[in-house]
């Protein structure tokens, strides 16, 4: 039967319900909510008609948390209870958080160094994901006040870099908010649908992101409607937070030495060093005064304090370029997202490297949270995704380890994700029922080389000759980048599986450190592989002959049985010091030496197999 439209005789069609979800720039520095407004997507503002809430979050005994301007009004007041750019902890453990953020005032609350960074508050223990959740929750409200309605789904960006456990923390801090997660949308790419959808179709664009904390750049294609995001680079550790510590640097040391090491100041020339980069924004110098010192920085000075951190960005474009095959004079338009983008340093330094100035139409402090309000919308169901598609890329090669302590790669870094890779595997040993697997990340050959993300087993492998089983493990990453892999067995089904949980651990610009490793490393690497993977084979050919002589050894000659000895006796000698050169050609030398005696096993065993069978049974 089939179902027809209907509507009141004289009435007007019944319209779908408008849903409401919202798109959630989670920032380092600064956040801010973006939701469709009639025809257009705007951010939200909060009573006073303010857009950016600072990312901070202030904890007094007995109180509701304080989110946003009074709270950052607070940190030079009451650091060890106001919790600045949490953003940088998520995913973190505590040693790591010590290590690369040492300048946190925090009293951290456990003394395990594995365990995630939790800062001890008036208001009892706090962790990154409850932090997090704080400032999600007041972003919420606002939404909610502003929507008049609940919400019923957020997307929220995030760096296109961060790794498995910082994407999963997010996540955990949105559920803990009450909110619904209907995508966790890299940054850059957000920024593409926002400028996507407002200007024409670009060949080839660049999304330079640097905001309070973290910095990425993205090559994104955007041809008929369709962005693609073709290669990916960044800093999790970097971003307007350094170049404000850079002029607080600078500040201190023009101080008079008592002042100069006082360590309590450092609250205070965090804010005027703020001050001080915004206004070097607008004008070409600042005067600035802390106590009984007073001077002037110029946009030049500031630009031989930041020489390193510029370099470093534009380092990281030329190496995404690299990856795509493309010279800056291909790329159309480059888009600049994140407030840090303001500063005249940083957009001479992208119109030099590409020889075009970079596009900002759009507020590129809210640009990131338009392009997720965007995706939000469609994700609800209020737009059509007819329009366009949106594909990302995972940022780091995922795989699994091999005999040899070897990385076979599955899914290579740059693929389009969502993605599902599979690849068979077999077993290395004679009546082997079970299979370790080690589920790793990173560029290199080696598996000591890479991170490692998960291990699980499968059990129940019926015994076979080595090589008999085949395994196939199946790599999945989802629209979050989020990493599932199963094993199975062909013969019998049988399958495991894991979920990738959160691995705490992963330094501050690690990712960046893995893909410059790589390349630095690269023909070590491949030689460092060569050789193991030559070992493995010679180890094979020797398993083989020592049990073919354990079972037939009656059929070899006195003068063999020293051949092949010998033969072996060299191989093992250069498998312990030898090039994969080497090993290969005495692997083929014992092949040589102990052929004949192969060939009279199999002529033996096929005798004994055939041994009064007629000739029309055999096949």
């Amino acid at each position: 039967m089939a179902l027809l439209k209907i509507a009141e005789p004289g009435g007007k069609p019944v319209q779908p319900q408008h849903r409401l979800a919202v798109g959630i720039d989670l920032g380092t520095t600064n956040s801010l909510v973006a939701a469709s407004c009639g025809m257009t997507v705007e951010t939200l503002p909060d009573s006073e008609g303010r857009h950016l809430l600072p990312s901070v979050v202030r904890y007094l005994e007995r109180q509701a948390p304080i989110v946003g301007e009074a709270a950052k009004a607070a940190a030079i007041e009451d650091p060890r209870n106001t919790i600045v750019s949490v953003k940088r902890l998520l995913g973190k453990n505590l040693e790591d958080a010590r290590k690369s953020l040492h300048y946190l005032p925090y009293e951290f609350y456990q003394t395990d160094p594995s365990g995630s960074p939790t800062m001890l508050t008036a208001a009892g223990p706090k962790d990154p994901v409850q932090v997090s959740a704080d400032i999600l929750t007041a972003l919420a409200r606002r939404a909610e006040a502003t929507l008049k309605g609940k919400l019923e789904g957020v997307v929220i960006t995030v760096p296109a870099y961060f790794n498995d456990s910082q994407r999963q923390q997010t996540k955990e801090a949105a559920r803990l908010a009450g909110l619904r997660v209907l995508r966790l949308l890299n940054e850059p790419t957000a920024a593409a649908v926002a400028y996507g959808l407002d200007s024409e179709d670009q060949a080839a664009v660049i999304v330079f992101d640097l905001g309070g904390g973290t910095f990425d750049v993205s090559l994104l294609s955007l041809q008929q409607g369709v962005f693609q995001v073709l290669a990916t680079g960044g800093d999790t550790n970097l971003g307007g937070d350094d170049f404000d510590r850079l002029i607080a640097d600078w500040i201190r040391g023009q101080l008079p030495p008592p002042q100069r090491e006082d360590t309590t100041i450092q609250g205070e020339l965090l804010v005027i060093a703020n001050a001080a980069k915004h206004a070097l924004s607008l004008k070409d110098s600042v005067n600035i005064a802390f106590g009984s010192w007073s001077g002037t920085l110029t946009n030049a000075e500031f630009a031989d304090l930041c020489n390193i951190q510029i370099n470093a960005t534009i380092t990281t474009c030329r190496r995404v370029l690299r990856d795509a095959g493309l010279k800056p004079e291909q790329i159309d338009n480059i888009v600049l997202v994140g407030g840090s983008t303001r500063m005249p340093v940083i957009r001479r330094a992208v119109a030099e490297f590409f020889g075009k100035a970079p596009l900002t139409t759009i507020d590129p402090d809210k640009v990131v949270a338009i392009g997720a309000g965007i995706q939000a919308d469609v994700l609800i169901g209020n737009k059509s995704a007819d329009d366009y598609l949106l594909l990302d890329v995972n940022p780091l090669s995922l795989g699994i380890e091999t005999m040899g302590e070897l990385v076979e790669k599955i899914i290579p870094r740059n693929t389009t994700i969502p993605v599902s890779r599979a690849q068979e595997f077999t077993t290395f040993k004679d009546g082997q029922t079970a299979m370790s697997l080690h589920v790793v990340q990173g560029e290199r050959e080696l598996v000591s080389d890479c991170r490692s993300l998960a291990r699980f087993e499968l059990r129940g492998i019926p015994p076979m000759v080595a090589g008999a089983a085949k395994i196939r493990v199946t790599f999945q990453v989802d629209a979050d980048g989020l990493l599932s892999v199963s094993a199975s067995e062909l013969s019998t089904g049988k399958t495991a599986e894991i979920q990738v949980k959160p691995s705490y651990g992963l330094n501050a610009g690690a990712i960046e450190e893995m893909l410059r490793a790589s390349q630095e490393h690269a023909q070590d690497d491949m030689e460092a592989r060569a050789i193991r993977e030559a070992r493995l084979e010679a180890t094979q050919l020797i398993d083989a002959i020592e049990s073919a002589r354990q079972v037939d050894g009656d059929l070899l000659e006195a003068g063999e049985i020293e051949s092949i000895q010998a033969a072996i006796t060299a191989l093992q000698k250069a498998m312990a010091s030898g090039s994969s050169h080497q090993i290969h050609k005495l692997t083929e030398e014992l092949n040589r030496v102990s052929g004949e005696f192969a060939a009279r096993r199999m002529d033996l065993h096929i005798g004994k197999a055939l041994r009064g069978a007629s000739i029309d049974g055999v096949e």
